[in-house]
């Protein structure tokens, strides 16, 4: 007997969650595999209901009628695309105008006036923001650098801005934010950094936008980037990895610091494997890499 002609009862009993799809936990077990592979976010199966509510809205629009051939379409060559709306769906971004906000206050007090003093005797400073989601983190570090330094735009001072779903990706570049959205910055930096769209929202400026650069990655990935950062700033993302994942990429965000060169986590988050014994930390999921200016 076929799922199709299994009883609603029957059915019922193999579900994972009630609902107008049949999921399986073979279904869920090939999404989490996939998952995993092309993100190493680690699914547990008391995460079901969430994939269901999120790749059920994907099913109605392919017009498909189970997870069963939903799985063989993004395990298919054919499904390229689809696996990555897919990835798109069940990656979270849950993010605000200066979340954390202890970290910006320790970017600003701490770390960006010697930065400053360096670009304006002739050298350069480069920040990461990986895993930006819609652009409020990258740009809450923008303003922060504009507020200590207006004229930021002529130095070389750049703030690199990824994350692995091209569609958040897009709506940083737009850089249209909702007049809510908006109310954790400060007045005087958005009515001098963004442009008002009318009762709606707010545009940001210019001189805002052009010290943000935005590129699709995928941290499990290659990294392309062939330059270091004096600034990382990586949080609330290896929380969605195992162990060793989270391990291997604070490994990987060490190698890409400049000797001094600071990392922010998220405050649930914690440095493991080799990269603790490189990084000292102020107790505020701040670590700074040890080395010339440590």
């Amino acid at each position: 007997m076929t799922l199709a002609q299994t009883s609603p009862s029957r059915r019922a009993e193999q579900d994972l969650v009630k609902g107008e799809f049949a999921f399986t936990a073979d279904d869920f077990r090939h999404l989490a595999a996939m998952l995993h592979a092309d993100a190493g976010i680690a699914l547990v199966e008391a995460k079901a209901n969430l994939v269901y509510s999120r790749l059920a809205k994907r099913l109605r629009k392919l017009g498909l009628d189970s997870f069963k051939a939903y799985c063989a379409l993004v395990a298919s060559p054919a499904g390229a695309e689809e696996r990555q709306n897919m990835l798109a769906a069940l990656t979270t971004n849950v993010t605000r105008f200066f979340r954390e906000d202890h970290h910006f206050g320790h970017l600003k007090a701490q770390v960006l006036p010697n930065l400053i003093a360096r670009v304006r005797q002739g050298g350069r400073a480069r920040i990461w923001s990986a895993g930006c989601s819609s652009g409020q983190e990258p740009y809450s570090i923008a303003l922060t650098l504009l507020s200590l330094m207006p004229d930021a735009g002529r130095f070389d001072i750049k703030i690199l801005a990824t994350d692995i779903d091209p569609n958040v990706i897009a709506e940083g570049r737009q850089g249209y934010y909702s007049a809510e959205t908006c109310t954790p910055i400060a007045n005087d930096l958005l009515t001098r950094w963004f442009q008002a769209t009318g009762r709606e929202g707010w545009t940001v400026g210019p001189e805002l936008r052009q010290l943000v650069s935005f590129r699709e990655l995928n941290l499990m990935g290659n990294w392309p980037m062939r330059g270091q950062f004096d600034v990382i700033f990586c949080r609330n993302v290896a929380i969605y990895f195992e162990e060793e994942t989270q391990s291997r990429i604070w490994a990987r965000f060490t190698a890409q610091l400049s000797p001094g060169g600071s990392l922010y986590i998220g405050h649930s988050e914690r440095i493991s494997g080799s990269a603790a014994d490189l990084l000292s930390t102020d107790g505020l999921t701040t670590y700074r890499l040890r080395g010339a200016g440590a």
